[in-house]
């Protein structure tokens, strides 16, 4: 028997940490996880009072506040009657399930949020089922009870037979269940009762959420959960004390996914009080904290006890289930608006990003200045290229393509999504008939009566690409879908694209008013006049399903005889300005998506005509 055995075999010496708790917030998008989050830090009074914070608090980067969602996971703590409640806000939407799947680790419950309306999603299933499996105890919230169309007996009904489907033991179906206005800040056991504050919720977390039970004298270990970096003290390893306890300026061991053991040193312990690091002389087992000093950490990775190393088993995450290319910009504009436009720059950034983006996979294309990045849908994806798009990087994408698998047979099989849909019963007829067409099957339909119908759909994650715009359209706006991966069936057979041609400048140089006035004859147009264009730059939508070169450079002749008045009349239909992911959405196979710190342009891959013609040849 070895050393580290002869160790771990002394007489154990478990404590129930009664100090503490630690809970995982999770909900399907939009649900008020980050509103419900932002009332719990504010009544636990760790701001001032005359400390202006705002709304969404958590919600610290740029794209999470202009798209309104949660993107990455984070730590906040609060204290309430002398006990410590490590929060844990999570993402709600599909495309961000990684981020859910590695954290949850760090929590011993749950709260689940369920709309009032809406009420269990698909995402409310998977993150449901994750904590589950992870044997979490589970509080439920049903939220925005206040909302006009609020149906509370029939959303916990659903959520009732939820759990009845997932739970995997009998401790799982005793759950609390209270009722909030996440945006008043208020929680109630009943929904009649009076309306005052959290203070339902919080006694209910003390009370429910079961207090760590570690063995705090064990060697150290430590599971790194997610990463975080500042330029002053460099990276930090963020995770949950599993037994034992650590120290600042202490030897450690870092135990990598191989297996492979090295010593390091922690320079600093830091642990959470409200949205702030603070640094603390020691922390113990079922402690949150993020250390600094390790510089090659990575997520999934064990920090441990210098002189019994020993692996906590790796975090497993879901698989992804797009593709896309990413290459170095080939534009006749190229490097003239980044900081980043070479290969070697956008090779590093990309394999930096998977240090903190677990659900993410890069590979080296086929060639040097390409690179395949897949990652868990179109979101997931295009938040990544938002990201180095605003950090100074230029790049080229691809239309995104499904990663496929193999069966035993050799038989190709896709990745199937289920699809809920929320909208009024008068676009039914739109939807089914655009849904068919992408291999869409219904599995269940459902209406309150009063107008409002639910759909659920089994669709290949391929048919799913560039549907949110037209589900948009369909439906006017009136209109709520989601979807969650369920497994891989076999391929369903080609989706036919409804897309018209594309209108394709013929020339470099600037766009004027006539020349988009001749082009608007055509067609839609996606430029504005002044824009700089390029040879194979897509400027707009043909009316017909065939491509068209126009050009939009051209000015109208000057002449003797004209009226000095005529020009004046020309008045063009604005411009369609298309997003980062309405453009990806756009695009066909031979199409690319340029994308620049100034720009998003559509082009053709291959610029010239000549080209095009040749390539078409070759097909």
């Amino acid at each position: 028997m070895t050393q580290a055995e002869q160790a771990l075999q002394t007489e154990s010496k478990v404590v129930e940490r009664t100090d503490i708790r630690n809970v995982a917030i999770i909900a399907h998008v939009d649900h008020g996880k980050t509103t419900l989050v932002d009332g719990l830090l504010k009544q636990s009074h760790i701001f001032r009072e005359n400390q202006q914070v705002g709304e969404l608090i958590m919600d610290s980067n740029d794209q999470e506040r202009e798209r309104g969602i949660t993107i990455l996971a984070k730590n906040t703590a609060i204290n309430y009657r002398g006990i410590k409640i490590n929060i844990i806000d999570t993402p709600g939407h599909a495309d961000f399930g990684g981020e859910v799947e590695r954290v949850l680790n760090m929590a011993d419950g749950c709260i689940l949020l369920v709309d009032a309306v809406e009420g269990p999603m698909p995402q409310t299933r998977f993150v449901l089922q994750k904590a589950l499996q992870l044997d979490l105890q589970p509080i439920v919230v049903i939220n925005k009870i206040d909302r006009r169309d609020a149906r509370i007996d029939q959303v916990l009904e659903w959520t009732q037979d939820l759990f009845l489907e997932l739970a995997t033991s009998d401790s799982h179906l005793d759950f609390p269940v209270l009722y909030a206005i996440g945006r008043e800040g208020v929680a109630m056991y009943h929904p009649e009762d009076e309306r005052r504050d959290l203070q339902p919720l919080f006694d209910t977390i003390i009370k429910t959420i079961p207090a760590p039970k570690v063995d705090v004298e064990a060697p150290l270990q430590l599971l790194v959960a997610a990463l975080d970096y500042d330029d002053y003290k460099g990276k930090y390893a963020i995770g949950r004390i599993v037994r034992g306890r650590i120290t600042p300026n202490s030897p450690v061991a870092r135990i990598n996914r191989d297996g492979e053991v090295s010593r390091q040193k922690v320079n600093l312990v830091m642990a959470y009080k409200g949205l702030q690091r603070t640094e603390v002389d020691e922390a113990l087992a079922g402690d949150i904290v993020a250390l600094t000093g390790i510089a090659d950490a990575n997520i999934g990775e064990t920090i441990a006890d210098v002189d019994y190393p020993e692996a906590l088993p790796a975090i497993a995450i879901s698989e992804p289930t797009l593709k896309m290319t990413f290459g170095v910009n080939t534009s006749p504009f190229a490097g003239r608006e980044g900081k980043f436009p070479t290969s070697r720059q956008l090779r590093s950034r990309l394999y930096r990003e998977l240090e903190t983006n677990v659900s993410l996979r890069v590979e080296d294309g086929n060639t040097p200045d390409e690179f395949i990045v897949s990652g868990r849908g179109e979101l997931h994806l295009s938040v990544l290229i938002e990201t180095m798009r605003r950090e100074g990087y230029e790049l080229q994408v691809s239309r995104p393509e499904v990663i496929t698998r193999l069966d035993e047979q050799g038989h190709v099989l896709e990745p199937i999504e289920h699809l809920v849909i929320d909208t009024k019963d008068t676009y039914i007829g739109v939807l089914t008939e655009t849904l068919a067409t992408r291999k869409a099957q219904l599995a269940n339909m459902t209406s309150d009566g009063l107008g409002n119908v639910r759909l659920e759909y089994t669709i290949p994650t391929r048919g799913l690409i560039g549907f949110r715009n037209a589900f948009l359209t369909l439906t006017k706006g009136n209109g709520a879908m989601s979807s969650m991966l369920i497994e891989f069936r076999p391929w369903l057979g080609k989706i036919g694209t409804n897309r018209m041609g594309a209108l394709i400048a013929s020339e470099t140089g600037t766009a004027v008013t006539y020349g988009l006035n001749n082009a608007q004859q055509r067609g839609d147009t996606f430029i504005e006049p002044g824009t700089a264009v390029y040879e194979g730059m897509i400027v707009g939508l043909n009316s017909r399903p065939a491509d068209m070169t126009v050009n939009i450079c051209k000015e109208k002749q000057k002449t003797n005889v004209r009226s000095s008045t005529s020009d004046i009349a020309v008045r063009l239909t604005p411009a369609i300005l298309m997003s980062l992911e309405q453009s990806l959405d756009f695009i066909n196979n031979d199409e690319l998506v340029e994308v620049t710190p100034q720009n998003i342009r559509l082009r053709k891959r291959y610029l010239t005509q000549h080209e095009r013609a040749r390539m078409r040849e070759q097909d």
